[in-house]
């Protein structure tokens, strides 16, 4: 008896840590049948389930978690212009807006007694209360779920703090002494024992808020392009076909393409869809499947793939898989796949915050009751009370993260290293394994002239000359790198006369009166031209090498033989040893011959090769090679490593290629000098490393001054002159960061 297994995906919203997306996945595990893995990074949940199964259902079960869950759109569905998460995350964006500009007054008017006029209280008031109200309500929100969950995070001290220290303002103003006219705020910097009632706290509320709103902004915003990679990938392919129908063509959608039906792919087009060619001959780029920098030449019976460029002739194909059956949707599923398939990470203040802020909660309900024990007044304890939670308040917390993230990443940028967020620098910690793609990563990923052999009589400059001026008026790859060198080497090209592209064989055109062919061996065959033993060893050598080779002829005589390949980029070598030197094994990895791949790895120090792999054996290698207990770095830039791209540990997309792979990755690299990988590791070592010591200093902050705060010691101003000194020395110990250098530009 068989068994259908249903898979649902949801899309879901208000999650604010890891733990949400936890507890997410528990309330739907709980449901028969059903598994469930809900991904915080990408903000999905995958369900499976042994039964057909109703989305409603999880929908409404996920909303009576306290969250939000929709189902995706379909893929072939035109993207609105603005979406629920778009909505969020301008929603975030206008309440750390709003909450900065109206906690900056607040904190400048309390730390500078100067400026504190007559009724300055009452306006810090009127500027905080929204903030702590407004601006801190997801905070408000997720506590109060947390609670209602027995739980308990960041969220939940943040709204305990800066409440808090806002009911405690209101009791100064309106009951105590702090809203009587010409009340100052000076700072103190003297241990004694105090009831409060003429202290203030909403600076120490509204800078919190607006710290915490700034972090969580910049960490959403990382996290809203986890979807891009799919989005683009689906944008490669061709949008409308001209399909054969009664003979006729017919310019249609691609969605309306159906299995079976032949269609025309012109010289310069995209290929509609997967399908095997009914007649015609050409050469397809496939680069974006198999990264083979050489173009494939196809004829009548070969199989071609959706989106792949044609730049020969014109191709007629029968179609023989549409919609998501094809390769180019396949890969999307992969991208998908490895992204949703990504372990949660989470933030290190909530993995503390899970015993911290219980901890800070019990001391402080501890503190009220001692003091009420020992038979202080009610508002001496109270005040001792609330201390301790203020004292608690991550202010400095909320400043570690974005403040290294922001200039760590702001360094980078200046260097050309665009690190995408706060949990890519986890990952750059643990690799010990970089996996190189070739094309276009470790070599230039473009042909190029490699070696001229003339043959007899004709010099190598009449040779290049003449190959030259006839390649000129080509698109083909290698025609245009044998142009391209001819140029660079001679100058100025002569003009020529009838040029003819024979599809998949080469080209012939007149140049000086005389029929010049250039391509392959079956050109010449056409014309009659017979061949030439003496060339067939250096043909040979260069294919053993990895080259392709072009042969010329003129006057009814093969005159020569031209060699092109993908040349290595002068800075692999280099690059190649600083990424050694930081622990790494490189391996390459391509889809190329294995006799490229070999005299790529020796020439530039790599000793592990795999070679002639498609797209999914990429994500194979990097699977096996986590299998090993490897934590594996990435290097591409073609859409073909994207889906590999998005499996490994850390991802690292070259700038110079496609936005596909760079939005697969965890970390471009926008030059295309592969010694700036090395700079990115570097780079965001140092950056974790800076972000784990600002944590530290700032958890060592609240440990120390917890106690002090129990026992009534600690003078609300010096507590606040110590919390401003601590958000400056973990805003100082980031901008350590703007000094980074990169090896790649010394």
């Amino acid at each position: 008896m068989s068994t259908t297994t249903t898979r649902v995906e949801l899309e879901i919203g208000g999650m604010t840590c890891a733990s949400c997306a936890s507890r997410i996945e528990k309330r739907l595990n709980r449901l028969d049948g059903v598994t469930a893995t809900v991904n915080y990074a990408t903000e999905r949940a995958t369900v499976t389930a042994d039964s057909p199964l109703d989305p409603q259902l999880l929908v409404e079960e996920v909303a009576r978690t306290g969250y939000t869950a929709s189902l995706p759109r379909p893929r072939e569905d035109a993207a609105p212009p603005e979406t629920a998460a778009d909505r969020e995350l301008a929603t975030l964006r206008q309440r750390t807006l709003g909450s900065l500009v109206l906690a900056v007054p607040v904190i400048a008017l309390a730390m500078v007694p100067a400026w504190q006029f007559t009724y300055w209280q009452w306006a810090s008031l009127a500027l905080a209360a929204p903030v702590v109200v407004w601006g801190a309500w997801p905070f408000h929100r997720a506590a109060w779920l947390n609670l209602r969950h027995g739980s308990a995070t960041m969220d939940t001290l943040i709204s305990i703090g800066t409440g808090a220290a806002l009911l405690w303002s209101l009791y100064a103003l309106f009951l105590g002494e702090a809203g009587m006219p010409g009340m100052r705020h000076g700072f103190e910097l003297t241990i004694s024992r105090t009831d409060g009632t003429a202290n203030l706290y909403l600076e120490v509320a509204a800078g919190v808020t607006a710290f915490v709103l700034l972090g969580r902004y910049l960490e959403k915003r990382s996290r809203r392009r986890a979807g891009d990679a799919l989005r683009a990938l689906l944008d490669l392919g061709a949008k409308d076909v001209a399909v054969l129908r009664d003979g006729v063509e017919t310019s249609v959608p691609v969605e309306q393409l159906g299995v079976g039906e032949e269609f025309v792919v012109r010289p310069g087009e995209k290929v509609a869809t997967d399908g095997v060619v009914v007649s015609g001959r050409s050469a397809l780029d496939v680069s974006l499947l198999t990264g083979e920098s050489v173009p494939v030449e196809v004829g009548e019976g070969d199989a071609v793939v959706g989106a792949c460029v044609n730049v020969g002739g014109r191709l007629v194909v029968r179609a023989t898989r549409v919609g998501a059956d094809t390769q180019l949707a396949q890969m999307a599923r992969l991208v998908e796949d490895a992204q949703s398939g990504k372990a949660q990470v989470q933030r290190l203040a909530d993995r503390v915050s899970a015993v911290f802020v219980p901890v800070v909660v019990a001391v402080a309900v501890a503190t009220l009751g001692a003091w009420i024990g020992a038979g202080y007044p009610l508002e001496a304890a109270f005040t001792a009370a609330v201390a301790v939670l203020i004292i608690a308040c991550p202010c400095a917390l909320g400043l570690a993260t974005p403040t290294a993230l922001l200039v760590g990443t702001g360094r980078g940028a200046q260097l050309g290293v665009l690190i995408k967020g706060p949990e890519v620098l986890e990952s750059s910690r643990r690799v010990d394994t970089v996996v190189l793609d070739k094309t276009g990563t470790v070599t230039t990923g473009r042909m190029s002239l490699v070696d001229v052999v003339p043959l007899g009589s004709t010099t190598a400059e009449e040779l290049l000359r003449l190959a030259g001026a006839v390649e000129d008026a080509t698109t083909h790859p290698i025609g245009r790198a044998v142009a391209a060198g001819a140029r660079d080497r001679l100058g100025v090209l002569p003009p020529v006369q009838d040029v003819d592209e024979v599809g998949g064989l080469g080209v012939r055109g007149r140049v000086g009166g005389r029929t010049v062919l250039v391509g392959r061996s079956g050109l010449l065959d056409q014309a009659g031209v017979p061949a030439e033993p003496a060339l067939d060893v250096a043909r040979r050598e260069a294919e053993e090498a990895g080259r392709t080779a072009v042969l010329v002829a003129w006057d009814g005589a093969v005159r020569g033989l031209l060699t092109v390949a993908d040349t290595v980029k002068p800075t692999s070598a280099e690059a190649v040893r600083q990424l050694v030197g930081l622990g790494l094994t490189p391996v390459l990895l391509t889809g190329d011959h294995s006799a490229v791949a070999r005299r790529v790895a020796a020439e530039v120090g790599i000793a592990e090769v795999v070679a002639e792999v498609m797209p999914a054996d990429k994500v194979e290698t990097v699977r096996r090679l986590q299998a090993q207990g490897r934590v594996v770095a990435m290097v591409g830039d073609g859409v073909n490593d994207a889906p590999a791209l998005a499996q490994a540990d850390l991802g690292l997309a070259m700038g110079t290629g496609t936005d596909v792979a760079i939005e697969a990755a965890d970390i471009t690299v926008v030059r295309g000098d592969l010694r700036s990988v090395a700079d990115a590791v570097r780079l965001s070592r140092r950056t974790l490393a800076t972000i784990r010591s600002n944590l530290f200093w700032a958890f060592g902050y609240n440990v120390a001054a917890i106690p002090l705060a129990a026992l009534g010691l600690l003078n609300p101003m010096l507590a606040g002159a110590a919390m401003a000194l601590s958000s400056v020395l973990v805003v100082t110990n980031s901008l350590r960061l703007r000094t980074f250098r990169s090896r790649a530009q010394q």
